[in-house]
């Protein structure tokens, strides 16, 4: 039976394109609200990591949905929390840090596109924010995964500044591509992420859109948190 007190906290959905802060607003609201974070791109950088470990290619959309029904038939994708860090482990694998590189990205946004991907994981993401008190991020949270969620934001900046974001997050585990190659990739990315048939990248009619282009972190989560918590108050 869910809990009644889970019951009262709302489902938290931050959608928005790539390097848009999701992943650090994401884990910074759910501190403050004391909410269980799930990072739904995990699941997809996983199945594309997998693929690379397998010498599958992306472009071979059978190979990689059998591979995400695979992984998902035998529960091996396994998400959890330590501290203010997802750990995430792929058949017993540590690949918390694997799954963050250049390349598992641009897999994440390649392997998102195919449906049967999309259908397995699907089911995933759904069961872990079924009880509430959950924030989830991703592409598609809002408009496919929970359109019935309460609480929706599109979080988005310009692609300037999604790139530079990037960048430094790849400098710390040593790459360091030119800014204008990154500025190509991300806008590569929202052309992929947007233009796709299945479940693409939008904004929920019902979202806030914050536009961390020139707001700080704190800035962007005082925003959500007050809105979350205003929805608390209503419901309690």
């Amino acid at each position: 039976m869910t809990d009644k007190k889970a019951q009262k906290r709302p489902v938290v959905a931050i959608d928005g394109p790539a390097g848009a802060g999701k992943s650090t607003v994401t884990r910074l609201v759910a501190q403050r609200l004391g909410y269980t974070r799930v990072d739904t791109g995990a699941l997809y950088r996983s199945v594309a990591w997998l693929c690379a470990q397998r010498n599958i290619a992306l472009e071979d959309q059978r190979g990689v949905e059998e591979t995400a029904h695979e992984l998902t038939q035998k529960g091996a994708i396994e998400l959890s929390t330590q501290g203010d860090k997802i750990v995430v482990r792929v058949l017993g694998e540590d690949v918390t840090h694997s799954i963050r590189s250049r390349e598992a990205s641009l897999g994440a946004s390649v392997v998102s596109q195919y449906a049967g991907v999309r259908a397995v994981l699907l089911s995933i993401q759904r069961g872990l924010g079924a009880a509430g008190g959950v924030v989830l991020e991703g592409r598609d949270i809002g408009s496919v995964v929970f359109p019935r969620a309460e609480a929706k934001f599109f979080l988005t900046a310009s692609s300037e500044v999604r790139a530079e974001r990037r960048r430094a997050e790849l400098s710390k585990s040593g790459e360091a591509p030119p800014l204008s190659e990154i500025v190509a990739e991300v806008n590569e990315r929202d052309r992929r992420d947007t233009e796709r048939p299945i479940a693409p990248l939008v904004q929920a009619e019902d979202a806030l859109v914050v536009d961390s282009s020139h707001l700080s972190i704190a800035e962007v989560v005082e925003k959500m948190v007050q809105v979350v918590q205003k929805l608390e108050k209503e419901r309690a």
